[in-house]
């Protein structure tokens, strides 16, 4: 009987802890910016603190890649504004954002930054809050789980596996003008088991043929994730060596990440998300 009491007394326990857990998380003050990481697409990988600041927020200052579910998360009296920013397409210019930020902050509003994924990887978080700290403006900076994680995950291909790789790089795909970045993709393709590439379909031949060429195997797994975690998410298995070709005859669109590695093999065993709706085209179906 004491046994019984007591499993009952720890489950009251935890459910009041779950009840009271946002009320613990520090107010969103008047005047503020919470810079929010709103994680690769499905609301369910969504932090507290995400939901909790959606709630509060006086505005909600978003990007392309936020979906319409997490963006209905607001609060009745919260205004949206658009600021994305999408390769090839008319957009506001990242200094004007940030700007645009700190304007809102001085008029005493709750201003929510809404970025997809984690805002410090790829996401030019770093250059916002630089100009919030500039111009004397309280931030806090609210992680997300970044699309090479989550979207790894949602697609069956772990990021790390001890019988495959101690490692892993992540790399965007193009830099500031829109070309191949200028890494050391020799050190990558000889030094890194397993590359997750961001933004990278516009480039994916090129980036291919110079892995390719600093040793890489041309029959090396690939795959590529477009609408990581979402219902209509696809992944595409292929090699290095036809994955341009691959992509071309696919439906698949970027944004997609692409994922090089012996890891990619595992997807056939551990895809519990999209078994149903992958698609594989061309040499390898990893």
């Amino acid at each position: 009987m004491r046994r019984l009491l007591a499993r009952r007394d720890a489950k009251s326990c935890v459910k009041e802890s779950m009840e009271n857990i946002l009320s613990k998380i520090p107010p969103f003050e008047p005047g503020s910016v919470w810079l929010l990481g709103a994680g690769p697409g499905d609301l369910g990988l969504l932090t507290l603190y995400a939901v909790e600041g959606l709630r509060q927020a006086d505005v909600l200052v978003y990007d392309a890649l936020v979906s319409r579910e997490i963006l209905d998360l607001t609060g009745p009296n919260c205004v949206l504004e658009y600021a994305g920013k999408r390769g090839g397409k008319p957009s506001a210019a990242q200094q004007d954002i940030s700007d645009r930020l700190v304007t809102l902050a001085r008029e005493g509003k709750k201003v929510l930054r809404l970025k997809g994924g984690d805002p410090y990887i790829f996401g030019r978080g770093a250059e916002e809050v630089l100009t919030l700290k500039a111009n004397d403006i309280p931030f806090r900076v609210i992680p997300g789980i970044s699309s090479g994680v989550g979207g790894l995950a949602y697609a069956g291909i772990p990021l790390t596996h001890r019988s495959t790789n101690s490692a892993a790089t992540f790399v965007t795909g193009h830099d500031a003008n829109g070309d191949v970045p200028n890494v050391q993709w020799e050190h990558i393709a000889k030094g890194s088991p397993v590359i997750v590439i961001y933004m990278g379909m516009k480039h994916i031949r090129t980036i291919a043929e110079k892995l390719i060429s600093f040793g890489r195997s041309e029959n090396e797994p690939v795959a590529i994730i477009a609408n990581a975690t979402l219902a209509n998410q696809q992944v595409l298995t292929t090699t290095l060596a036809t994955a341009a070709d691959d992509v071309a005859k696919s439906s698949i669109k970027p944004p997609a990440l692409i994922v090089v590695g012996q890891v990619v093999d595992l997807h056939d065993q551990l895809d519990w998300f999209t078994s149903n709706a992958t698609a594989t085209v061309g040499g390898h179906s990893g």
